[in-house]
């Protein structure tokens, strides 16, 4: 056993040497004196996120982030200093991150974020609360929430965040004594529910741009439920000196942005499809003139960040299989020949498999201090161990006994016996495992958009965003093919290597 031992440990240490000089080229990168945005996925944190680089970019280099995820995803980014901006609203900071159960004064926020190294600021002069609405006039139903609660039958249809949230459906439930069971929606398609009368309630944003273009009736908050939500600008405390000439520009958003400006900013991306960019580039430099006419689907799939998007997907998924490879190999090789730990490795393995890929990725952004392309690589590469080494124990165990024998009374070793008799003859099984890897990697890379890694799930986020379906296809139709041609490129391989071992026993012969 001692030289199996030491293969393992060879291919252990080729596996964390990739590994470590990834993470140190990362940190680096993340180094470089550029001003990181965030936002959340949904329209106006998108649109705003847009906003503040191109106003930032002005004095110096900016990148935004874009579409992190919820709220405690961002504001991990924030406190790890992945991010050093993003927008905010002063009622989610008060309940959602400080866990307050009244509102607090601006002054009270500030001293609880100081000591976090995070401070508000930046009031940009809209006011964006949570309401629900439902379909049609005031005529055709309650008006207020008091009255709704009187409406047990009806259906709410909210989003995951406000079903969690304490300023959401738990409070606000609890405060008027609500007693319908909510389903949860993504709110980028909880206006089409509505109107389709999947639903009869839904939560929406003061701003969004629907509310009007729909008709929709706002339930008034007529016990006074939920906080003010004024938009600020939530920062490291840092960012100011670090980023003098960009923070100063950033600064001069403030008061800028009155409701009746972010809702005709929402409907332009919303109901007239520009791009955030565009929408943003128009606010920030008037004189850019308009915007260009909505995208086609062709326009949108080969868009100009297709390439970028591919590179960052291929990437991913590439790195995460050798990785997954150079460490699944030996486990799978370690669980076939010794029965003992073969239960506990492939228990392990599969209970990885079994976590879900945000929750995986939410966890791992606080345990690593950062999002983007190191937790998202970290995810993939544990995804893709369980097909890695339950076919490369499988594949060595079924090596008839026999030849094992053979092999030993020739004078073999035990670690040439793996590397000439083993590993060829479970080859195919192994081979096997590893397309079903990479297969599923390619999928799952998707998630990876949800952190800030970028590849075709940044499309379907934004589809999902928008309800934009083009877009979502436009993500997923590219992750499609490139699962196909990666199924295809096994399949070769797996040809060629049936080819080779036929013509070596044409000369054996």
């Amino acid at each position: 056993m001692r030289p199996l031992k030491s293969l393992l440990r060879g291919l252990g240490l080729h596996f964390v040497l990739p590994f470590v000089l990834l993470i140190a080229c990362l940190q680096v990168h993340a180094a470089d004196p550029v001003l990181q945005v965030g936002s959340k996925r949904f329209t106006e944190s998108y649109v705003l996120g847009e906003i503040i680089t191109r106003t930032a970019a002005v004095a110096g280099p900016a990148r935004h982030q874009q579409g992190l995820g919820n709220t405690a995803i961002v504001f991990n980014a924030l406190k790890n200093g992945s991010i050093d901006v993003y927008p905010e609203y002063l009622g989610t900071i008060n309940s959602e991150i400080l866990k307050h159960d009244t509102p607090s004064s601006l002054e009270q926020i500030r001293a609880e974020l100081a000591p976090l190294g995070l401070g508000v600021g930046v009031p940009l002069g809209f006011n964006n609360t949570y309401a629900l609405a439902m379909r049609g006039t005031p005529a055709d139903g309650p008006v207020t929430l008091t009255e709704l609660a009187t409406l047990p039958q009806l259906r709410p249809g909210l989003s995951h965040e406000f079903l969690g949230r304490v300023d959401g459906w738990p409070g606000l439930a609890q405060h008027y004594r609500l007693p319908q069971q909510p389903t949860g929606l993504d709110h980028g398609i909880a206006y089409e529910a509505l109107m389709a009368k999947q639903v009869d309630v839904i939560d929406i944003y003061s701003t969004d741009a629907k509310i009007g273009k729909l008709g929709l009736r706002v339930l008034e908050d007529d016990r006074h439920f939920f906080p003010s939500y004024e938009a600020v600008l939530l920062y490291r405390l840092d960012a100011p000196q670090r980023f003098p000439a960009a923070w100063s520009a950033i600064s001069t958003l403030a008061g800028r942005i009155d409701n009746p400006r972010m809702i005709a900013m929402n409907a332009a991306v919303e109901i007239d499809g520009q791009s955030f960019a565009a929408v943003a580039t128009q606010f920030v430099t008037p004189s850019a003139g308009a915007p260009a006419a909505r995208d086609g689907f062709l326009d949108k799939l080969f868009g100009e960040n297709f390439w970028r998007l591919t590179r960052q997907h291929v990437v991913l998924v590439a790195v995460a299989i050798v990785c997954a490879s150079l460490i699944g190999i030996p486990l799978g090789v370690l669980a076939a020949f010794v029965p003992r730990v073969r239960q506990a490795v492939m228990a392990l393995v599969g209970v990885l498999q079994t976590i879900p890929a945000l929750a995986l990725l939410a966890m791992l952004i606080p345990l690593l201090g950062r999002i983007g392309t190191v937790p998202a690589l970290i995810a993939l590469f544990l995804y893709a161990l369980l097909p890695i080494v339950r076919n490369t124990c499988t594949g060595v165990l079924q090596v008839p006994a026999g030849l094992r024998m053979a092999a030993l009374a020739l004078g073999l070793s035990r670690r040439d016996r793996l590397l000439h008799i083993d590993l060829p003859l479970a080859l195919p099984v192994i081979l096997a495992g590893l397309k079903t890897a990479a297969v599923m990697s390619v999928g799952t890379a998707t998630i990876a958009a949800f952190i800030g890694a970028g590849g075709y799930g940044e499309r379907i986020a934004i589809g999902l965003a928008l309800n934009d379906n083009a877009m979502m296809l436009a993500g997923a139709i590219p992750a499609a093919v490139l699962a196909l041609l990666t199924q295809g490129l096994f399949d070769l391989m797996e040809r060629m290597m049936v080819r080779g071992s036929g013509r070596d026993t044409d000369l054996s012969a």
